[in-house]
């Protein structure tokens, strides 16, 4: 009696953690397509994060790249000015750093800056098509000596030399102006003797620097608690009064917005037809398990695109192809799990047994199968740029959310099917006459 009251509780705690999972999918399904507002004056929204084939209604939340946005990218490669003493990297972290705030003040806040290789830079203007863009890139830098009030003493051409040097045990950065420079500068110290006079470049301060004494000769030093580092790098700029670096045109292309759109549209009918396939394929080859399989994969897709919005990874072409791979990857890992649920139960074990014994059997292959692809993506996210990057942060994180779905919710939920009564073998697979076992 208390074996089947007990078994009679366990079947119905299996019955309603079933329909709990079911209540869940459905939810985050609806908030993922639609978003979600809370009343009663939608103080609180959550943004939709699940993609749709229509381009115009793509969620705010998946940012996407040029090739299916539309826009523009250019290539450089940086080479340091002659002469320069400056850390290299510290002069390519200075250009990116100034290309960023030109673009920002330009209101395309959306930019993407990022370095590839040693010496290359890359930039990503979504929704752009206008090559003057290009010479706002690139342009001589406005650079500008303020006294305290403001007001513009000489601007960055009448620099003649500026350089670091060490001296009383400060990093420091000496300079000398031209002519036309010494005198302007001459009576504006004078001026402001225990005043500040500021060096700006592009309008961001780059020295806030206290007059010492009237500098009559052209020829000043500027002291604080600079790094050596920091001392080169301010120096270059003032030199050079334009980009640390020099910086050449390699690459430039365009995408269109319609491409972009067409593009976007056919991933994504091309991605849906593929997951209806393979779920359409897994129920005919493994009966109740191919929906165990089909109800998992769809907490998958719902849990990877909400956190690619939540760490707002940047989805382009190779991106998709990217979470593509590892719907794909998720399937094989339940595969090879109902492989050998199969292989046990028509051996005459129950179904209880089999779902135990084929996880145990088949977990060896599926971790090894899964930290392999995690390990390619990594070094694909270390050593690839551009879209390659998209493709591994993409294949990255489908990876572990695959282990994920197969390991803890394809097995949790076939538990709870058996546990609810679905123990006849036949409705997993196809048995030999007379092996038929119940538990």
């Amino acid at each position: 009696m208390k074996s089947n009251k007990r078994r009679s509780g366990g079947k119905t705690g299996a019955v309603v953690a079933l329909c709990i999972v079911l209540v869940v999918t459905i939810l985050l399904g609806w908030i993922g397509l639609t978003g979600l507002s809370i009343p009663p004056r939608g103080l609180y929204k959550v943004l939709s994060w699940l993609p749709t084939t229509a381009a115009e209604k793509w969620p705010q939340s998946l940012p996407l790249g040029l090739d299916l946005r539309g826009g523009m990218y250019v290539e450089y490669s940086g080479k340091a000015p002659e002469g320069s003493e400056a850390n290299f990297d510290d002069l390519m972290e200075g250009t990116m750093s100034i290309i960023r705030s030109r673009l920002s003040d330009k209101n395309y806040t959306e930019a993407n800056v990022q370095r590839i290789g040693a010496d290359g830079i890359r930039v990503e203007i979504p929704d752009v098509q206008d090559d003057s863009v290009l010479d706002l890139i690139g342009a001589t830098a406005e650079m500008k000596f303020l006294d305290p009030e403001g007001n513009e003493i000489m601007k960055g051409d009448k620099v003649k030399r500026a350089v670091y040097s060490y001296q009383d045990g400060k990093h420091v950065i000496a300079f000398e102006l031209t002519d036309e420079g010494r005198e302007l500068f001459a009576e504006a110290t004078a001026k402001n003797i225990n005043k500040n006079i500021k060096i700006t470049l592009d309008d961001e301060v780059l020295v806030n620097a206290t007059v010492q004494q009237a500098i009559t000769d052209g020829r000043g030093v500027i002291s604080g608690s600079y790094t050596q580092e920091q001392a080169l790098t301010t120096a270059a700029q003032i030199q050079s009064g334009a980009l640390p670096l020099e910086l050449t045109q390699q690459k430039v292309d365009k995408v269109s917005a319609t491409l972009g759109q067409d593009a976007l549209s056919t991933s994504v009918k091309a991605a849906l037809i593929g997951i209806v396939l393979i779920m359409l394929l897994m129920i005919l080859r493994y009966r109740l398990n191919g929906l165990i399989a089909s109800w998992a994969l769809a907490l998958y897709i719902i849990l990877l695109f909400l956190l690619i919005a939540v760490f707002h990874i940047q989805l382009t072409l190779p991106g998709l192809a990217g979470v593509v791979l590892g719907i794909g990857m998720a399937v094989d890992a339940n595969v090879i799990i109902f492989e050998r649920f199969n292989e046990e139960a028509r051996r005459g074990r129950s179904a209880k047994a089999s779902v135990r014994a084929g996880f145990k059997n088949a977990m060896s292959a599926v971790l090894d199968a899964n930290v392999t692809t995690l390990i390619a993506a990594i070094v694909l996210l270390i050593f690839g740029t551009g879209s390659i990057q998209g493709f591994a942060k993409t294949l990255l994180l489908g990876v572990v959310v695959s282990m994920f779905s197969a390991i803890l919710v394809t097995r949790f939920l076939m538990n709870r099917f058996v546990n609810a009564g679905a123990t006849k073998i036949s409705l997993y697979t196809k048995l030999n006459a007379g092996k038929e076992v119940e538990q």
